[in-house]
This record gives C-alpha cells, sequence and structure tokens, in this order.
C-alpha cells in the first residue's frame, strides 16, 4: 500500500452515461443526518476526533509542496513541527471563530505535567485565521487551515481546535521526534501454520550506543503501527533479549505479539466528478436536492477470495473536484451510499470504516441489513474526492476487517515504530525513536 504521486494514483476514471439517482428519505438540513450520541460528549478526548456533526473532511498532514502531501502523516523530526497542517471543513453559512493549542501528552496519551513554557516559545492560543467559504456548492460550509506552532522538545502532542469558550471542535494527534538511537525496523516471517499466509510480522531492536539510558529494558517505552492508524496500534511491547555489550534492545516474538493482520488493499470509489460516473459508482443524480446524490456499487465479501493486487491509499482520501479545481473551497458535498452483499447477517454491526470516519466505528457509517434483498446499505454525507475504505464488523475487540476483507501476507502496508523514553528527573516522556519501513513495496 505505498503511496504513489497522487496524479498516477487518480489517473484511471471510468466514464459511463449517468445512472438512476437515489434519495435519502432522512436526510436533513444540507444532507447531514440527526446528531448521533457520538457528538453529544463534548469532553476533550486524548485522540483523533471530531466534536460536532458540522465537522468534516478532517485532515492532518506535513506540508511537503508535493502533490500527495496529504498522505503524509503528522510525524516530524524536532524543528520541523511547523509544517504539520490541519485542514477541516464546518458546514453552515456562518464562518466561525476558532482558536487552537497544543497539549504535550506522554507515551499512553495521557496530558504530561509540563507548563506551555516548557515546550513553546509563545503563548499557546492561537487564533485561526485561514479560512474560506465554499463557493459554488449545494453544501454551504467554511473552510478552516491552520499550521501547528514549533515545539522545543519531542513527543506526544494533541492540536486542539476549540470554539469560544473552550469547547473543543476537533484534535488530532501529532508526533515530533528526535534520532538519539538507532531504530531497526524490517519485516519479518511469521512463525506459524495458517498466519503465515494471513499475517505481517515487523521485527525490530533498537540500539542506544550514542546514548546513556538508565534501565533501557523498563524504562524504554515501543508503539508499532500499521498504516499510521491508532485503533490497532501494539503497546507495551516489551524487549526479549538485552544485550548489555552491544547496547542493544530487541525484539522477537513467537505468539504474534509483533505482527498484524495483512488484510486486502482497500476498496475505492472516486466522486471527483458530477459529470461522469467514477470508479466505483454505480449512479450519480446531481440533479438531486438537496445534495447531490452518489450510489457506489454493490460490494461482495472477499474472506475466501483469492489476493487482488493494485495501488490503494493505505485508506486514506482526497478532496477534489474536477468540474471546479479545488478540492478545498470548490468540492461539494454528497449523500453516498455504500451497499455490501451479503447472504447473511453479520455477527455484530457492519460499518463503512477508512481515514473518512477517523478509524472509528461512527453511527453514521453503520449499515443497515435488508434480509429479503441480503444487502447492507447505508448513507454518508462526504465531500468530492478518491477515497479509499473497507468494511468493518464491531466485535469485542474493537473492528473487525478480516470478516469481509480477508487477510493476505501479499498486501502492501506501511508500519512505523515509535520509541518512548523518560530520563531520569524529568516529567515527560520524549520520542527519542522513529523508523517507518514498507511491507511488500512496489517500488
Amino acid at each position: 500500500m505505498r503511496f504513489l504521486p497522487l496524479a498516477s494514483l487518480l489517473l484511471a476514471t471510468a466514464c459511463v452515461p449517468l445512472g438512476t439517482p437515489i434519495t435519502d428519505p432522512n436526510a436533513s438540513r444540507a444532507g447531514t443526518q440527526k446528531p448521533p450520541e457520538y457528538y453529544a460528549d463534548k469532553t476533550l478526548k486524548y485522540q483523533d476526533y471530531a466534536y460536532s456533526p458540522d465537522v468534516r473532511s478532517v485532515q492532518c498532514y506535513v506540508a511537503t509542496g508535493q502533490p500527495n502531501e496529504v498522505f503524509q502523516p503528522a510525524v516530524v523530526p524536532l524543528g520541523q513541527s511547523s509544517a504539520i497542517t490541519l485542514e477541516f471543513d464546518v458546514l453552515g453559512e456562518q464562518s466561525q471563530r476558532f482558536t487552537a493549542k497544543l497539549i504535550h501528552c506522554d507515551a499512553d496519551w495521557q496530558p504530561s505535567i509540563l507548563t506551555d513554557m516548557q515546550f513553546l516559545n509563545e503563548i499557546n492560543e492561537f487564533l485561526v485565521t485561514d479560512y474560506r467559504v465554499g463557493t459554488g456548492t449545494k453544501t454551504p460550509y467554511y473552510h478552516y487551515r491552520l499550521r501547528a506552532p514549533q515545539v522545543k522538545i519531542s513527543g506526544n502532542y494533541l492540536l486542539v481546535v476549540q470554539s469560544p469558550g473552550g469547547v473543543p471542535v476537533v484534535s488530532r494527534r501529532l508526533l515530533v521526534y528526535e534520532n538519539q538511537v538507532n531504530v531497526g525496523l524490517k519485516p519479518g516471517i511469521v512463525i506459524g501454520g495458517q498466519e503465515r499466509f494471513t499475517m505481517q510480522q515487523l521485527d525490530f531492536s533498537v540500539g542506544y550506543g550514542a546514548v546513556e539510558l538508565v534501565n533501557p529494558a523498563v524504562e524504554v517505552k515501543v508503539v508499532l503501527r500499521q498504516n499510521f492508524r491508532w485503533d490497532n496500534a501494539k503497546y507495551n511491547l516489551r524487549p526479549t533479549f538485552v544485550r548489555d555489550a552491544e547496547r542493544r534492545l530487541e525484539y522477537q516474538y513467537f505468539n504474534f505479539e509483533n505482527a498484524f493482520p495483512g488484510l486486502s488493499e482497500y476498496r475505492y470509489f472516486d466522486t471527483r466528478s458530477v459529470q461522469s460516473v467514477g470508479l466505483g459508482v454505480l449512479h450519480v443524480n446531481p440533479l438531486a436536492r438537496p445534495v447531490t446524490t452518489v450510489e457506489l456499487q454493490p460490494e461482495t465479501s472477499r474472506a475466501l477470495t483469492a489476493y487482488n493486487q493494485y495501488v490503494d491509499a493505505n485508506g486514506q482520501r482526497v478532496f477534489e473536484s474536477r468540474e471546479y479545481g479545488n478540492g478545498a473551497t470548490n468540492a461539494d458535498y454528497f449523500d453516498v451510499t455504500f451497499q455490501l452483499k451479503a447472504a447473511q447477517p453479520a455477527p455484530g454491526p457492519v460499518y463503512a470504516f477508512g481515514a473518512f470516519s477517523e478509524w472509528q466505528l461512527k453511527d453514521e457509517y453503520k449499515l443497515t441489513y435488508d434480509e429479503t434483498k441480503q444487502l447492507y446499505t447505508g448513507h454518508a454525507l462526504l465531500k468530492q474526492g478518491y477515497y479509499n475504505y473497507d468494511f468493518a464488523v464491531a466485535g469485542t475487540r474493537g473492528a473487525n476487517e478480516t470478516y469481509f476483507e480477508g487477510s493476505h501476507y501479499e498486501t502492501e502496508n506501511q508500519y512505523d515504530l515509535l520509541v518512548y523514553y523518560r530520563p531520569p528527573g524529568t516529567r515527560a516522556d520524549l520520542l527519542i525513536g522513529y523508523q517507518q519501513v514498507d511491507m511488500n513495496s512496489r517500488q
């Protein structure tokens, strides 16, 4: 799932005559649905979160000036935190006054006890002044954009946008690292039976020859992520070997502690145009009110199918309007219908899942099963663009993506390792090492 240049990724779009329109009788103002209970709690959460149903299309990335910059995770070396950019839309016809602040967090994403001046050189309140109105769209919205401030120390940070009164609007996790240790992260070989065909293992080590660590076997904390996601990240991984003479920690496991389901390449659909039907789309009705309606192609389970290789975007999405250009302010919002054929109901609620749902099982992306049609369907208000997604079943351990998607060791994925350490006498966890690696890279 390595990210290719955006132009290559979005090059192909199927063009066929417009199909039969659909309507959503439950759609309310601007095509949104009634706010679910998800948005009732305004308590700040130390995770990627939107606190209002009017907050849409949140993207947090490292601005590189390249066409595919929106695919770059919010991870930067110390000294470059100002390159992290946060963008989001707020539905409505009136602009709002927002401020932003930064919260330094420990390795477990709880607020540290550092004062603002210990990690910032300025007052920790930033007025969001970069905003523009959506132009030529059925759904009125304002697009907001801000850069993260420069920080003085490495670690986990939560960027929080607030409305007057300190009510959170959106929060995003940022990572600022420094290379104090030598991180060795590489694809491994799964030791097991059937798992070697479905799982992907990452072997890694931490060399600390260049820095003096006190009790590194206990004090060093590592986090392993797949495709920069937090919902299925591996925590509390302890070293299996401590090489004191070589000043190296090794992490080698035999019970899949460092393995992830490879899954399949993500499904996709293209709604960048209202004049033609894009990939993964069955029908488009640009005349529908209050918003254009889009019906996606009915999908089927891939749990028992062979691996299918193609380029994807690791569950991400990019906004664009082919008719009007700038995706930030010219892309409209569509009422998108997901469809999934299933001979019988899944063992739990089924959701459309991906970066657009913030990797969360949100009520607004929950699908309903029709036994007569043997079909799951669900509506979502989404901005024009190219999307990756899959279907997840809610389980006791969160999102179960393998039920409908299957899992293959051949799938291309990206992994990264985060290494934290709290020096003696200090009051915060520092991110002292970071590395990314591709699994099954096509390049």
